[in-house]
């Protein structure tokens, strides 16, 4: 879809117009990014949960060094064993990262226009949300591509009688080793976009608490790894992409309708608005205070006052 120019909607009127042109848009995009966001975690995590360990035990230096003193051939060891593993089984290794990658770059796509919606209900909200989303879809895309494909593509290339050092030293080589600083750059720029956005979202009543907590938390897990195979973040897109698309259950909030912010009620608020559709407005009473207790020296005084 197509990003938010410079010239942002100022009046309610202009601000429904856009969201109902780039709606359908919006929509597909989030609910396209929730399927391959948990497509290419499963895949992946699928993947690496079949990665053997080392058939017959771990090689330790004491192993090592008894072989090397006793003339016989050092085992290759975990790492060149499970690379070796990795070269005869690619497809999923490939595959997953590529899902993960094509998720990221349709997530800007739902964080622009959730962000457009937000600016023009809170006009001083400020624009770098959207670039760090921008930052952060694209370098956390082309990173876990990069990670994955070259992780493949070293264990292709890996020679049969390369030792454990020689894994390691593959699986660090310099694409990799970009492609990792790039993904990392770009879970902090979209986790960063992520929480600003929903934060905001919710204050101005785009999102309902839930929606915009659960926004929050889903740009938390881009950083720490609490969302390994990204059903939370899938769960938001899917949720998300409803209600773009005005599927929202018992409709969707209220600023949606308006193209204006509208606050959520303090629970103060909700109680009273609760009361008074039970039967009679709500009112708020102060109990009277109640007097501190007195000593007997001061009752004695009060006595002898009578």
């Amino acid at each position: 879809m197509s990003t938010p120019d410079a010239s942002t909607p100022t009046t309610p009127d202009e601000a429904l117009a856009w969201e109902a042109a780039h709606r359908t848009k919006a929509s597909i995009a989030a609910w396209a990014a929730a399927a391959l966001a948990l497509g290419g975690g499963i895949v992946t995590s699928l993947a690496y949960s079949a990665l053997p360990a080392y058939p017959d035990k771990v090689v330790t230096i004491t192993d090592a060094l008894g072989d090397l003193a006793a003339g016989q051939t050092i085992p290759a060891g975990r790492a060149a064993y499970q690379l070796h593993w990795i070269s005869d089984h690619p497809a999923a290794l490939t595959i997953g990262p590529l899902l993960t990658a094509l998720s990221a770059l349709l997530v800007f796509g739902v964080l622009a226009y959730l962000f457009q919606a937000v600016k023009a209900r809170a006009l001083r909200f400020g624009r770098s949300p959207l670039v760090f989303a921008a930052i952060g879809a694209v370098a956390y895309g082309v990173g876990s591509a990069v990670v994955g494909v070259g992780r493949v593509v070293a264990a292709g290339n890996f020679s049969a009688t390369g030792t454990n050092a020689d894994a390691v030293d593959a699986l660090g080589s310099g694409p990799i080793a970009v492609g990792t600083v790039l993904q990392l750059l770009g879970s902090f720029s979209l986790g960063f976009a992520f929480i600003m956005i929903a934060l905001n979202a919710m204050r101005v009543g785009l999102l309902t608490r839930f929606m915009g907590v659960l926004g929050m938390i889903v740009g938390a897990t881009f950083v720490l790894p609490l969302d390994q195979q990204g059903i939370i973040r899938s769960f938001w897109l899917l949720a998300i992409g409803f209600l773009f698309a005005g599927r929202w259950p018992r409709g969707a909030p209220a600023a949606w309708r308006t193209g204006r912010a509208e606050p959520w009620p303090s629970t103060s608020r909700v109680r009273q608005q609760q009361a008074a559709a039970a039967g009679g407005q709500a009112v708020l009473e102060t109990p009277a205070p109640t007097p501190p207790p007195q000593s007997s020296g001061q009752r004695r005084k009060k006595r002898k006052k009578k």
